[in-house]
């Protein structure tokens, strides 16, 4: 196997075959061909924002230098009012930028919750809770729709039950990576990498999602489960070794009270 190519431009790395890539691969593909003609990455996600019509607070939205956002103002805050999303030019940002295209219902929630948050206690050396709990869901959530047996046995990290005796229950099911932190450190996938999953009943939508999900006291009690993300099946081949579920220190089980 070749080495990385350290020189390569930054989204060189990701592999658009990737099965967790597929809710963003067209933008993914359309920005990465604007920046190999030279466009920084807020012009190119410029463009595909302009073409989905996507608004904030009844603005378009629209991605600037990261060097926009003024020195004492707040990130979240600052996008609330100005519809303006700070980007620099990294995989942190680029993925950012495409789950707002992709997900602008969720983030636009996410966004107000912060906004909120932040009017009403400032921005102090602590986030809070609730700051806290929208972070994390911002930067590592996964949402997946699976019906009971399949999400009991991952509440309880029964990984045999999970991964290898209803294996093929997973075609039943739906699971979208949504936190941008996450997408990046899967440009480079490792065993380890561990998604906050959020799961949702079969058949809903994404606008149920914001509606009746995303509120601050249920985000408070934060109310997801860590998931080894390339162990979902399809997702990684050598989980196809049933071996591969065997590794403690990746899948463990719940601590003893």
């Amino acid at each position: 196997m070749q080495p990385p190519d350290t020189n390569a431009p930054f989204w060189h790395a990701i592999d658009w075959r990737r099965p967790w890539l597929a809710p963003y691969r067209a933008n993914g593909e359309r920005a990465c061909a604007m920046l190999d003609q030279g466009s920084p990455v807020h012009d190119a996600f410029n463009e595909l924002a302009a073409a989905s019509g996507i608004a904030l607070q009844g603005r378009p939205l629209m991605f600037v230098p990261h060097d926009e956002l003024p020195a004492h103002d707040a990130y979240e805050s600052f996008i609330f009012r100005s519809a303006r999303v700070p980007t620099r030019g990294n995989l942190h940002d680029f993925f950012n930028a495409l789950v707002w295209l992709a997900f602008p219902q969720v983030k636009r929630r996410l966004n107000e919750l912060q906004a909120e948050a932040i009017k009403h206690s400032g921005v102090g050396a602590m986030r809070g809770p609730l700051r806290d709990a929208l972070t994390l869901f911002d930067e590592n959530a996964a949402l997946w729709w699976a019906d009971a047996p399949l999400a009991d046995a991952l509440a309880v990290r029964d990984w045999k039950t999970l991964f290898i005796t209803q294996r093929g229950d997973w075609h039943g099911t739906r699971l979208v990576l949504f936190g941008h932190a996450l997408l990046e450190k899967l440009v480079a996938p490792r065993k380890p990498i561990t998604a906050h999953v959020w799961r949702l009943p079969l058949g809903s939508t994404f606008d149920e999602l914001v509606s009746k999900e995303l509120d601050a006291d249920r985000l408070v009690k934060r109310p997801w489960l860590p998931m080894p993300i390339l162990g979902v099946p399809g997702w990684w081949l050598p989980n196809e070794d049933r071996a591969f579920y065997d590794d403690a220190t990746v899948f463990r089980q719940p601590a003893q009270p």
